[in-house]
Formats: C-alpha cells, structure tokens, sequence
C-alpha cells in the first residue's frame, strides 16, 4: 500500500484542526480509497483512516500504522499502550507519548 500526502489539498480542515485542537502537526495521506489523517500532539499522536466505502482490513490497519511507527522518534512511546477504536469505515489509533 502506498500512501501519498495530499495534505495540501485539505488546507482548510488542517487549519481548522490545528486552531482548534493541541494538534502542532496535521497532515492528510490517500491510501486508495482510504483518507488517513495523521496528527502529532505534544502527549499523543492520532491516526484516522477513514474509508467511506467499505470497512478497513486488518492488514491495511497493520501497514499504516507501521509507516507511522518507522517516523517516530525511537523510544518517544510505548506499543503496548497503542489503542484503536474500530467502527464501520473507521479506524482511530491512539499513540501516548512517553
């Protein structure tokens, strides 16, 4: 799976989180059919994969996460305490910084 930042695209929802929230990072993926939205916070991290057409496999939860992971500062958080939310079309991961 390939993911392409198309965050440029989305200025006006970036802006808006970014005024709105303790986002200091927004940035917008396409992955296919999917939209992943990846925020970096000063006590967590979020990514959203949103798929308005069918529910999101396991394995593309999986891939995304990891290309996430390999960003982040080694050390900067903790695997076991990752939480995800599943629900029809989305998916919600919660990285805790240390």
């Amino acid at each position: 799976m390939k993911l392409i930042n198309v965050t440029n695209t989305h200025r006006a929802m970036v802006q808006n989180q970014l005024d709105h929230t303790d986002s200091t990072l927004v940035e917008v993926f396409s992955a296919g059919n999917s939209t992943v939205i990846y925020e970096e916070a000063p006590y967590h991290n979020e990514i959203l994969i949103v798929n308005n057409t069918r529910n999101i496999r396991n394995e593309e939860v999986d891939e995304i996460l990891e290309f996430f992971v390999k960003r982040m500062e080694e050390g900067s958080f903790d695997k076991d305490f990752i939480d995800m939310i599943h629900m029809t079309g989305l998916v919600e991961i919660t990285i805790p910084k240390h």
